[in-house]
């Protein structure tokens, strides 16, 4: 089952997804939270992140514990 959060703000759900993509430093692995499921949705949190949300927008944003 997709890692999902809902927003409290405006009560839409969001589910987790990552992509590896190239940057100057090399590949990196990318988090992002999307409105539908797509290629690349995760089913837990990352290890050492925490959910957070936009108090302006209602967006759900991972950070770092």
């Amino acid at each position: 089952m997709p890692y999902s959060v809902q927003s409290k703000k405006t009560g839409t759900t969001y589910f987790l997804h990552a992509r590896e993509t190239e940057s100057r430093g090399g590949k990196r692995l990318l988090h992002f939270f999307a409105k539908e499921v797509k290629e690349g949705v995760i089913d837990a949190l990352p290890e050492g992140y925490v959910v957070t949300e936009s108090e302006k927008t209602g967006l759900p944003l991972l950070k770092r514990a």
